[in-house]
């Protein structure tokens, strides 16, 4: 069973509970998505659909794609594709519909997947949430300084995953602990409570986690 889509972000606005209470929730248009390609145990090895979501010219993909898509039967080329993987494929074939409203109703539970927005290089202070050295005893130039970073003589050097200065976001980021407000059948929007990465434009995966999570 299928318990995924593609989407792309919106907008993040506000609403509020019957309690009166602000909720932030993020618009997504998930749909309608098209299945690209089956993998199934007996080939592939594992269980798997890919699906595809939004339409492009196929000339503006490589002749490789091209010759994918239209092993599918599509006439355009998605946007963003994503292999999702899945119990058992449904007797879904390449160029099914997938639409949001057959996998999420208000109240479920859902993780989102997103490529976080990129800052650019960042120091210590920025990035981790360092303090910072002392402002005082002839140190004006340490305000914002990682201090000590080195090791003795055993090892003689230092760690991976030492916390420095380095690129901030542009990565995969999962959002847990989302809920769907409101599904539009029509529109192929989905509201989620919560807030989510990337920004306005960017693709998502959105999954529905299991009650027992």
């Amino acid at each position: 069973m299928i318990n995924a889509i593609l989407g792309q972000k919106l907008e993040t606005v506000q609403q509020f509970s019957g309690k009166g209470k602000r909720l932030p929730v993020t618009a997504v248009k998930a749909g309608p998505c098209v299945v690209v390609q089956v993998r199934t145990e007996a080939k592939d090895g594992y269980q798997a659909v890919q699906l595809g979501w939004g339409e492009k010219d196929l000339s503006r993909t490589t002749k490789p794609l091209q010759g994918h898509f239209q092993g599918a039967k599509l006439t355009k080329a998605p946007l963003f594709l994503q292999e999702i993987r899945v119990d058992s494929p449904q007797n879904l074939r390449p160029g099914d519909p997938v639409k949001p409203e057959t996998i999420f109703k208000p109240g479920d539970d859902v993780k989102v997947t997103g490529w976080s927005k990129g800052k650019g290089f960042a120091g210590v202070v920025k990035r981790w949430g360092f303090k910072g050295g002392p402002r005082t005893h002839g140190q004006s130039d340490r305000e914002r300084a990682p201090g000590s970073i080195g090791l003795g003589t055993t090892p003689g050097r230092i760690f991976k995953g030492k916390k420095m200065a380095g690129r901030l976001g542009n990565r995969r980021v999962t959002v847990k602990g989302l809920q769907i407000v409101t599904v539009d059948p029509d529109k192929q929007i989905l509201e989620i409570k919560g807030l989510l990465p990337g920004h306005p434009g960017s693709f998502l995966i959105i999954t529905k986690e299991d009650a027992k999570n």
